[in-house]
């Protein structure tokens, strides 16, 4: 029996012992060599060679820890393309956040179309996660809402792992460190077919079975089922777009081909093919039993404790919980939170680490860290957190002992698991330099000959009075300023005063709403003001190649926000405009404000040098103004032709506060969808807006009406 155990569409099979077919069906990987192939109309140029080739060097020599120090444009990610290409293995590409790895994954797509570039990221849209406060004795369940198009990308990234291919490069989030299904029960439940194979259908109905694919002969047909029609075996796969129909001659397989669900028609002849299963999370059912067997022992054993330290409550309440999921798991194959028990599932001992994605990587591979300085402390963070608030859950009777294994990697596995690691970073931190013993490999020269802004310190007395002048001297020339404050309160009365002085400006911060952040952005840049102030403006990522000011207010106030890497992360804003400055306003030179000014100092001096020899003159960066959320700006209106209604429009139409229940569920079913279609087109931040938005609709709701 295989079953799939995380999901709620639970799929039983028996598993077929007939090992005439056995034979026939081939269960282990293939070993498939393939080469890198680098897509790109541009060449290495500046400091980039030389980069390459010592990061390819000591992947050669075995070296386990390196640093990519690139400044803001000088092509990172095309940097490591290279590396990758030449090396020819697989790769995985960790950024600290699923917008950013999106970014990535839409790059690497674009400079190895020909080779597996797959994205591996969270799948839930929302998620609230299971947890118990003892201060004010509140419990609050699991609540979830999955992704079915980033689920099927996860399922294409382990397919494309366990194809044995080495041209595989995975960009994914800190998802990657979570716990999924076992690769081993993953791999043995995989179909091989082959063209004249001989193969019973019957027999391979009941192989998709085992590999949780789903009969359905109704029309509504989607991926992760199979329809027959004679001797005709359609497979919508559970990680494509396309479908694999199979097509039998008695006891032969005469011809396998795939075919587009929506036209039907064939787009290509295959002579054999490997059919993947279409959940990440298998199991057989003798490990069923023998899990229910161990919660039932721990049970006891928990449950006994309880009573003998004087906690008759959380006793009763874990008996209560476990008998109850026990039953579940015995009737419909699945309970609510069935991931606390994935330990028992899968056979390991107490306290051991659960499955996760490395371990679909063959043993030798690459990992390259994004933004190191902001990834690698969200690494070390992820299971103090998960592991605190398990605790909770065990201690007052909500859990078995065994949730605490179901988390995600401690920092000392990941690093155990990983080989050799690229870290990547323009400020990369004291564990990266320590790790690389030291040995950066420095990418300082951008293509564009662009230098990075001066710095000039200026004393604190009369520092807005000054910014004021600074700030219409970038106005008359239709430029852009970011101003960095101490706190969210400065940020918005220096937005006040400034603009009672006629300048135009915002501000942003963490209380500012997700859409409302992106569209305050694209204003900056299409001139609607001409000043953004901000706590932490490194913090969004922000590409503004119009900003030519960037300045720092009381940067002496040493901290966190003006810290060496903040204040290096935050000048850099300003180093993708030929007439970019930084100003910091401060009444002394802190350490951190010297370690930036001389970094600072020593990129110029490389960057002039290389400029003069080579004869090049910095060029303006030239962005097409769009907005974050794929919109063009256009001065007029044009006269359009009828098209199909936009949800994302109908969704962020205004509804009166008098509206009818009718309209607020047309309005509720507006919003999901467009949620849903934003979330699929990996616009997070659009699917973000309006998940709160659907929020506040259902709050309105009627009681009675939510519950239906």
């Amino acid at each position: 029996m295989y079953i799939s155990f995380f999901s709620k569409r639970w799929i039983i099979a028996s598993r077929v012992e007939n090992t005439t077919y056995q034979t026939n069906i081939r269960l282990s990987c293939f070993t498939t060599t393939m080469q890198f192939q680098l897509t790109s109309e541009y060449k290495p140029t500046g400091d980039q060679p030389e980069a390459i080739k010592a990061l390819v060097e000591g992947l050669q020599q075995k070296v386990p820890y390196q640093t990519l120090l690139g400044v803001t444009g000088s092509g990172k990610t095309f940097t490591i393309a290279n590396v990758v290409a030449q090396l020819n293995k697989p790769t995985l590409v960790l950024s600290h956040n699923k917008t950013l790895a999106a970014q990535l994954y839409s790059e690497f797509k674009g400079f190895f179309p020909n080779n597996a570039v797959e994205y591996f990221v969270s799948y839930y849209d929302y998620y609230q996660p299971e947890a118990y406060l003892p201060t004010t004795d509140t419990y609050i369940e699991k609540d979830l809402s999955i992704n079915d198009e980033i689920e099927k990308l996860r399922l294409a990234t382990t397919s494309s792992l366990l194809s044995g291919r080495s041209d595989v490069i995975v960009v994914s989030s800190v998802s990657c460190l979570y716990g999924i299904g076992n690769p081993e029960d993953f791999n043995k439940t995989t179909v091989d077919i082959n063209e004249g194979q001989m193969l019973d259908r019957d027999h391979f109905l009941r192989l998709l079975v085992n590999s949780l694919y789903s009969r359905n002969e109704t029309a509504e047909y989607n991926r992760g089922n199979f329809r027959v029609k004679g001797d005709t075996v359609d497979v919508f796969l559970a990680y494509h777009d396309y479908i694999v129909r199979v097509i039998f001659w008695g006891d032969e397989i005469e011809s396998i081909e795939t075919v587009d669900p929506l036209t039907g028609i064939t787009t290509e002849q295959l002579k054999s093919y490997r059919i993947f299963p279409a959940n990440l999370f298998v199991t057989t059912k003798e490990r069923i039993f023998r899990a229910i067997d161990e919660i039932q022992i721990d049970l006891g054993k928990q449950v006994e404790f309880f009573q003998s330290i004087g906690k008759p409550l959380e006793a009763k309440r874990l008996y209560e919980r476990v008998t109850y999921d026990v039953e579940m798991i015995k009737e419909i194959g699945y309970c609510s939170g069935i991931e606390n028990y994935s330990r028992y599932f899968d056979g390991r001992p107490a306290g051991t680490r659960p499955f996760c994605l490395l371990d679909f990587f063959p043993d030798d591979y690459l990992t390259v860290i994004d933004e190191s300085h902001v990834t690698i402390p969200q690494i070390r963070a992820m299971y103090g957190g998960d592991h605190s608030r398990k605790m909770n859950l065990v201690e007052y009777g909500f859990r078995l002992p065994a949730a605490i294994d179901n988390r995600p990697l401690k920092f000392e596995e990941f690093e155990s698991l990983s080989p050799e690691i690229i870290f990547v970073s323009a400020t990369p931190a004291d564990y990266e330099l320590e790790k690389s013993e030291g040995v950066v490999v420095d990418q300082l020269i951008r293509p564009t000959g662009l230098l990075d802004p001066p710095i000039d310190v200026r004393p604190s007395m009369n520092q807005i009075d000054d910014l004021m002048e600074e700030i219409q001297q970038r106005v008359e020339k239709n430029e852009r300023v970011l101003v960095t404050t101490l706190t969210k309160r400065m940020a918005e009365e220096l937005t006040d005063y400034l603009a009672q002085h006629g300048i135009r400006c915002n501000y942003i911060h963490s209380d500012v709403e997700t859409l409302e952040r992106v569209k305050i952005m694209d204003d900056l840049r299409n001139g609607v003001f001409d000043v953004l102030i901000g706590v932490n403006l490194l913090r969004e990522g922000l590409d503004l190649p119009e900003v030519s000011l960037v300045a720092v207010l009381d940067a002496d106030k040493e901290g966190f926000l003006r810290s060496h890497r903040s204040l290096t992360q935050t000048a850099g804003r300003a180093a993708r405009n030929v007439n970019g400055k930084v100003i910091f306003y401060a009444d002394k030179i802190t350490d951190s404000m010297q370690m930036t000014i001389d970094e600072t100092n020593r990129r110029r001096e490389k960057q002039i040098k290389y400029n003069e020899q080579h004869g090049i003159t910095p060029q303006q960066i030239k962005k097409a103004r769009s907005s974050a959320l794929g919109k063009e700006y256009k001065a007029t209106i044009e006269a359009k032709a009828y098209v199909e209604p936009d949800y994302y429009s109908m969704a962020s139409e205004p509804l009166p506060e008098y509206a009818t229940v009718d309209d607020l569920k047309t309005k509720i079913d507006q919003t999901r969808k467009a949620m849903l279609a934003a979330a699929k087109k990996l616009e997070f931040l659009e699917a973000a807006r309006l998940r709160d938005e659907l929020i506040k609709l259902e709050d309105r709701l009627p009681k009675e009406e939510r519950k239906k």
